[in-house]
């Protein structure tokens, strides 16, 4: 209480034994006001959180500290309704006013950050070790909805790239405290929504590629601030997934397309301009996901679509390997992995399920990892102990996200659901501070979760719920 918040935040990743992280966890989850209270009320919240959290006792040992200028409590917390707090909940990063948007992790002077873009029109950058915002707003963000986020390293900095719906894609130097403005702008001449960001390097060159609600598809140099050849055009609906990769040592791009105009996945040669291959059909609704990989020393892709196909296309050929892979209902997301030195695609959607394919045997690993859930909407891989874990964020029975960690070895989850936010997750990333692995989640907030097992200890809250301040 008679410390400055900072100062404590600072040493709460040191917490070690059950009775410490839960102090931690009661500490974090306020933390938004205890920056700004006077001892006196940090006393107050601090009892009440911990009541909230079940620490009946550790609130009463809070009411009793003395606080300088203060007189003593002249109450004590015995009971209090709400949710526990999941001590692997590391806190809440606040300032944003309204809904986040889009999220992107990225590293800033060789520490990791994650940059945000919210509904309030700002977009912040925050320190992942400290969770302290990093300068002030870009106050150049003003007004804009952004559709997509990625990060890039110009010249040496680190940068951002958003993709916003009055069709411009803007670039930010992270670095930098002038942030009245974009370092550049790029107008797209498409007349439609923009739906789609990657980044991608082209000749040395760092480059941004695009793809809109018509199908227009461009590859921008961020060095010049010049499009890069002509258009890659030959989708005729909406371009609503990209992933990059390579072949033959040049930089391609994998590109789906709803299936109410088009349908068709293409693959694109950088360095050339032009569509390889024939487009690669199949699907027979929107192709909401793509994620590339290497099946037998050969360059392929995995697509998911509205209807539950899963389909595995050799890049270099354009055929699709073996039969279309069932998911049973929309698929939202995929990911691939390697497992036993052998790649896996994951596959989420609607239904609820985690689905682990075999892509050298095209067959599925095991059972289906049952959410309990209505819908997946974000997934990201990551390494916890060790070992390759897929971290989920979907829609729970009770209307609330729930972010899960799966061991993709044993096709186990790994602790408790992590219950949270109450608005749509826009962004789910993986990142690492001072070797832990964490996840960061983006929605109706910006969340950082602790992933390792070690918080797993008997004694810990087991059902995490986020401040409810919104970002």
């Amino acid at each position: 209480m008679n410390t400055d918040p900072s100062e404590v935040l600072r040493l709460l990743d040191a917490a070690s034994g059950p009775a410490a992280r839960l102090a931690a966890a009661v500490y974090r989850a306020s933390a938004h006001l205890h920056r700004t209270a006077t001892a006196g009320v940090r006393r107050q919240l601090l009892a009440l959180d911990a009541a909230r959290y079940g620490g009946r006792g550790l609130s009463a040992q809070i009411t009793r500290v003395s606080v300088a200028d203060e007189p003593a409590a002249l109450w004590g917390v015995e009971w209090a309704t709400g949710s526990q707090v999941d001590a692997r909940f590391r806190c809440v990063l606040t300032g944003h006013s309204d809904n986040v948007e889009a999220i992107a992790t990225v590293k800033v002077d060789g520490r990791p950050h994650v940059v945000s873009t919210s509904g309030d029109g700002t977009m912040r950058l925050w320190d992942l070790a400290t969770g302290d915002q990093v300068g002030t707003p870009f106050a150049g963000a003003a007004g804009m909805e952004v559709a997509a986020i990625a990060t890039v390293v110009l010249d040496g900095r680190p940068c951002a790239v958003t993709l916003s719906n009055d069709r411009k894609a803007r670039v930010w130097d992270l670095v930098s405290h002038e942030r009245a403005e974009p370092v550049r702008v790029f107008r797209l001449p498409s007349r439609t929504s923009p739906w789609a960001l990657t980044a991608v390097i082209v000749d040395g060159r760092p480059c941004i590629v695009t793809g809109t609600e018509d199908g227009a598809v461009q590859v921008w140099d961020l060095d010049t601030g010049q499009q890069v050849g002509d258009p890659l055009t030959g989708h005729t609906g909406q371009v609503s997934t990209v992933a990059t990769t390579v072949i033959d040592g040049r930089p391609h791009i994998v590109t789906g397309s709803t299936r109410w105009r088009d349908g068709t996945v293409r693959v694109w040669d950088l360095t050339t301009g032009r569509q390889v291959c024939e487009p690669l059909t199949g699907h027979t609704a929107d192709v909401n996901a793509v994620a590339t990989t290497t099946i037998d020393g050969r360059p392929c892709a995995v697509t998911g679509a509205a209807n539950g196909e899963v389909r595995v296309w050799d890049l270099a050929t354009g055929q699709q390997v073996g039969e279309p892979l069932a998911h049973i209902r929309a698929v939202n997301a995929v990911a691939t992995v390697v497992i036993d030195s052998h790649p896996h695609a994951v596959t989420v959607g609607w239904g609820g399920t985690v689905r682990l394919w075999d892509l050298t045997s095209s067959e599925q690993v095991g059972e289906p990892l049952d959410l309990d859930a209505s819908r997946v909407d974000r997934m990201a891989i990551t390494v916890v102990n060790g070992r390759p874990c897929a971290v989920t964020v979907g829609f729970d029975s009770h209307r609330t996200w729930e972010l899960r960690v799966w061991d993709l070895s044993s096709g186990q989850q790994v602790g408790e659901p992590r219950a949270g936010h109450r608005l749509s997750v826009v962004g789910a990333a993986t990142g690492e501070v001072g070797g832990q692995p964490l996840a960061v989640t983006g929605g109706g907030a910006v969340c950082l979760w602790n992933l390792t097992s070690r918080f797993h200890e008997a004694g810990c809250p087991a059902v995490g719920q986020e401040s409810r301040k919104c970002l």
